[in-house]
């Protein structure tokens, strides 16, 4: 039997009381938080160093920001986890942790050690649509992502029209 590769499956889940703890404060981080913010209940940041936009955001009281470097007790209150820092060991430590806690972990730098994607988010009229490539073609997915975007914004400029 042949096998073929399998995509990944669209799933939303209610992460409204949920604590996500990010190991790591640079670019790609700041990114994600920027998704996760709207969806969890509590976010942690842990980093010797942040970038401004992840200050900003804790000084706007959207995250918890401590200021040091991993370490494993980080995660046991954790319901979700990203490992996105520079150091691979450090990564790989989270990643096992995590697997050995049973609790759910993203590894930036490896997405074969991820148990969830981020997809790209887009919002409308309070609906909220996912957009993944199954880790594949990341430019592909945006330019869907935006498409949809556009179509959806023409399709209400079109409705307002019609009202009038």
């Amino acid at each position: 039997m042949k096998t073929e590769e399998k995509k990944f499956f669209p799933m939303f889940v209610d992460l409204s009381e949920k604590k996500a703890v990010v190991l790591g404060a640079g670019v790609i981080a700041t990114r994600r938080v920027k998704t996760l913010l709207d969806f969890v209940g509590e976010l942690a940041v842990i980093a010797p160093v942040c970038t401004e936009e992840m200050a900003s955001l804790a000084a706007e009281g959207k995250l918890v920001y401590r200021q040091k470097s991993y370490e494993r007790e980080d995660l046991y209150d954790a319901d979700l986890v990203l490992a996105a820092t520079d150091d691979e060991k450090v990564n790989e430590d989270i990643y096992s942790a995590c697997k050995c806690l049973g609790i759910p972990v993203n590894t930036a730098s490896n997405q074969l050690k991820c148990d969830f994607h981020f997809p790209g988010i887009l919002e409308y009229d309070g609906v909220v649509l996912g957009f993944n490539g199954s880790g594949k073609n990341h430019k592909k997915v945006k330019e869907v992502r935006q498409k949809t975007q556009k179509a959806l914004e023409q399709s209400r400029k079109e409705e307002e029209i019609c009202e009038k």
